[in-house]
């Protein structure tokens, strides 16, 4: 939980995501702004010359054939009565806008989850790599001493002794490798935290799933609720109200005015005028824009649509491959663990028989190899296991408040 709300304070597409829909919300309150009374304060001063000289009165600013200076201040409003209701078309299209940018902050939100459960497990297997190496490494120093000793005993042949120190070698390599990758780990999660300065972290957890899916669900019906197909919707609507509001640009716009102004050639001015009435403009032609923005938001309907529809289709086969890839990676750590105990046993019974010369080296070092493949085949099995689940519940659109494992 401490990775999560990390992450859902600081990474930068979250952050990009939600400052998407304070845009779309912004977008809205503009669109509305058309539909409100549109107000406006002007004032002025004019000084103008006439063509004919004559007497100018500097006292009062005017003159019979001089320059005159005109003072002039006051207010206009208007107020949009009617435009076919393009304007409320125009909002109904703003707020799918604000719904598809919603959707799509749920959409990334559930990305990141997916990348960040993933970091995390990816770090949480590498330090039991860690572990589950060094171990193989003890084992295999365990047994690079029982072969030496047989053959400085002159029981065992140096193709055996140089094959056990051959492994050694591999499993001192995979130590190291292991613990090169936690660094790898680190920094990829330190990533999707959305950290900008590195600090080595170190995963805490158990690699096991905890309630998985074993019953088939309705695919379907899962589909309906996942932020992406719930964003695909939100565009197509938006898109059929755009072409609502194209075909209303047709329509006449219809304001009703008014206007209140003062006006004289000496300051204060005091020449008090006002006028209120109504105005009609509609557009006879206009170089056919309006019928290319129609047949414009047709085709964007149109593509909308079809991205409805292909989006239903993939996020529907997305959980059908999801979820099937969870059972199998469920199933396998079972197959895994016997495997385990299985060679295990093994080892243990093949050890003892190599130590009393019951038992060729080359039987054992197969029964030996199988052990320590186990091992590690076990542990990978437990981490796709945990990576499917991640998948699964991406899938679903579960977001980083998605509150189980």
């Amino acid at each position: 939980m401490t990775c999560v709300k990390e992450a859902k304070r600081d990474h930068p597409d979250l952050v990009a995501a939600k400052e998407n829909l304070n845009q779309a919300k912004t977008s809205k309150e503009i669109t509305r702004s058309k539909v409100m009374p549109q107000i406006t304060l002007n004032a002025s001063e004019v000084t103008a010359k006439n063509a004919s000289s004559g007497n100018f009165n500097q006292a009062s600013g005017s003159g019979s054939g001089g320059q005159q200076t005109t003072y002039e201040y006051g207010m206009t409003g208007q107020q949009l009565l009617f435009d076919g209701f393009k304007s409320s078309f125009d909002l109904s299209q703003a707020q799918r806008n604000i719904n598809s940018a919603q959707y799509n902050y749920d959409v990334t939100s559930s990305n990141i989850r997916l990348r960040l459960r993933t970091a995390f497990v990816n770090l949480l297997t590498a330090q039991e790599f860690v572990k589950v190496t060094e171990e193989i490494e003890a084992r295999r120093k365990q047994t690079l001493e029982l072969v030496k000793l047989r053959y400085e005993g002159g029981r065992e042949h140096k193709g055996s002794l140089m094959r056990s120190e051959a492994d050694m070698a591999q499993a001192t390599y995979q130590v190291n490798q292991a613990k090169r990758s936690i660094y790898l780990y680190q920094r990829s999660l330190t990533k999707e935290l959305g950290r900008t300065i590195f600090i080595p972290m170190v995963a805490e957890g158990t690699l096991e799933v905890k309630e998985p899916v074993r019953e088939r669900p309705s695919f379907e019906v899962i589909a309906t609720t996942t932020p992406l197909l719930q964003q695909l919707i939100a565009q197509k609507e938006a898109a059929k109200f755009g072409l609502k509001s194209a075909n209303a640009a047709l329509f006449p716009q219809i304001f009703v005015n008014g206007g209140m102004d003062n006006t004289n050639t000496v300051w204060p001015p005091d020449k008090n005028e006002w006028s209120v009435g109504t105005s009609l403009t509609w557009p006879i032609f206009d170089g056919g824009n309006k019928f290319a923005t129609i047949t414009k938001t047709k085709a964007a309907l149109k593509q909308a649509e079809a991205n409805e529809r292909s989006g239903r289709d993939g996020v529907i086969f997305t959980l059908s491959n999801t979820w099937t890839q969870l059972q199998d990676a469920v199933d396998n750590v079972d197959v895994q663990q016997k495997s385990l105990d299985a060679s295990a046993e093994r080892a243990k019974i093949a050890e003892a028989e190599y130590s009393t010369g019951l038992m060729t080296y080359d039987n054992w070092i197969i029964i030996e190899d199988d052990y320590v493949n186990a091992k590690l085949s076990y542990l990978t099995a437990q981490m796709a296991a945990l990576t499917a689940k991640a998948s699964w519940i991406q899938a679903k659109g579960g977001t980083l408040d998605y509150d189980k494992d």
